[in-house]
């Protein structure tokens, strides 16, 4: 059952090692899936209700569907900084990257929010038009890396001339037709799903100026308030231009759309806001008469066989909150690849209890493992890969060759327990190997991250 008239499929799929896989994500009409499985048949219509004392689901169009067991898979939302600002944009699905691909191709100055992968992708891709980035963290990329990784990728962002981008084997994004007619957008609370790692391909990401590349970024701050121009007006206070580095910041001249102020007391206007803070689970149509339990983060928790606290409703992907104890090297994160996971475990599982059989935890789960691109960078995240939870009690290990690579590993007691990887280092298998084995490396210290000493030699 979706609410949207295309499914997202995985193809070309290839696990890169033991837990890491890369895969390509395209929208297709779902006849394709019913085609090539004639017992499974999609619904196409949004869901009102679930009452699961009766196994019933209401959707949409007045129907109801009863179910033997139940596996919600509805994603998350993107956090909006201010809901319902017409000048606020957030970017999760393809209907939501083409506004924005309108907007920018009409704007001089932008200000991005948020410090995640879409926020990290948009600021490097964006030509043309002044970006203001705010974050809330002292480095940029902060779910994904460290200080260390992000000066080593800050040199990127301001380089005037881009690099022809690392050949992209993932698919472009078009919902079927919508160039030839207008088809009915998606409104605001029906969300298409969430985009897949290349979203920003084939969009034309240009704002009207003539430069390449214009980003300046306002460190430990968040948004404090936005003003629309009359409002700013009114209250008489002084906004700022572009930041230029030579001398002090001027007060603006231009009278902007909008305006955007930042608990560090610094005012930009600009010609749209995106926000790109994060995701919150889409949970709201299940929740009322049902009695759930949900996470700290909003999710639907599950056991280790993927069943929330409901008999016979199991959940999966972003909408989920794992809470089983987890393998002291895996933690939840709402990614493509997690929900990849889920979804195939929460089938077997659902399986494996229809006929009565027990089913071990899937091994994706005993390594938290993620390949991705970041600003024209391979980068490669395993394990604990910046410290998440071990407190002082850890060291870190680096080497780093200025716009080649960067390689950090965190040890415990002798022990790699997390690694990121940016660059081509050929170094993930190992890497991945000692995570899992637990293999204690004292008797290596600096010389494990020595460029001169072929390490997977001893490893593989």
């Amino acid at each position: 059952m979706t609410a949207s008239p295309v499914i997202k499929a995985v193809t070309n799929f290839k696990q890169v090692s033991k837990t890491l896989e890369e895969f390509d994500v395209e929208e297709q009409p779902s006849s394709i899936l019913e085609k090539r499985y004639p017992n499974i048949k999609v619904i196409q219509s949004g869901v009102k209700q679930l009452k699961s004392d009766e196994h019933k689901i209401f959707t949409e169009d007045g129907k109801e569907y009863v179910y033997e067991k139940l596996c919600l898979c509805a994603g998350a939302k993107p956090k909006l900084i201010f809901e319902g600002n017409p000048y606020v944009l957030g970017i999760r699905d393809t209907d939501s990257a083409q506004a924005f691909q309108k907007n920018l191709a009409q704007a001089e100055r932008i200000v991005v929010v948020g410090n995640g992968g879409i926020a990290l992708e948009l600021v490097y891709e964006i030509q043309g038009c002044e970006v203001i980035w705010a974050i809330k963290d002292k480095a940029i990329g902060n779910t994904f890396f460290d200080a260390g990784a992000a000066e080593f990728l800050i040199p990127k962002l301001t380089a005037e001339e881009r690099e022809t981008p690392i050949e992209c084997k993932r698919t472009k994004y078009t919902v079927e037709g919508s160039q030839e007619k207008e088809r009915p957008t998606a409104t605001s609370d029906k969300l298409g799903s969430a985009l897949g790692p290349d979203w920003h391909e084939g969009l034309h990401l240009k704002g009207t100026k003539e430069f390449s590349h214009k980003v300046h970024i306002e460190m430990l701050c968040e948004v404090k308030n936005i003003h629309l121009q009359q409002e700013f007006i009114q209250l008489q206070r002084t906004s700022l231009t572009f930041p230029k580095e030579e001398k002090n910041v001027e007060p603006d001249q231009v009278l902007w759309p909008v305006y955007v102020e930042l608990t560090n007391g610094k005012i930009y206007g600009c010609d749209f806001i995106v926000s790109a803070t994060g995701v919150v689970p889409n949970v709201k149509p299940f929740l009322d008469g049902n009695n759930f339990a949900v996470g700290e983060d909003g999710g639907l928790k599950v056991d280790e066989h993927m069943h929330t606290s409901v008999p016979d409703v199991y959940a999966a992907g972003d909408i989920c909150t794992a809470a089983w104890e987890p393998s002291p090297v895996w933690h939840q994160m709402r990614l493509w690849t997690q929900a990849r996971q889920m979804g195939w475990y929460a089938a077997k599982c659902m399986a494996a209890d229809t006929l009565g059989e027990s089913i071990d935890m899937d091994f994706s789960f005993e390594l938290f493992a993620h390949v991705t691109k970041f600003f024209n960078y391979k980068v490669v995240v395993l394990g604990k890969y910046n410290a998440q939870g071990l407190g002082s009690d850890h060291e870190l290990m680096l080497r780093c060759t200025k716009g080649q690579e960067y390689v950090k590993a965190v040890m415990q007691n002798g022990r790699m327990v997390g690694a990121v990887l940016i660059g081509e280092t050929d170094l993930e298998e190992t890497f991945e190997n000692l995570i899992l084995n637990q293999m204690d490396l004292s008797a290596y210290g600096e010389d494990l991250l020595n460029p001169d000493i072929d390490i997977e030699d001893y490893f593989d």
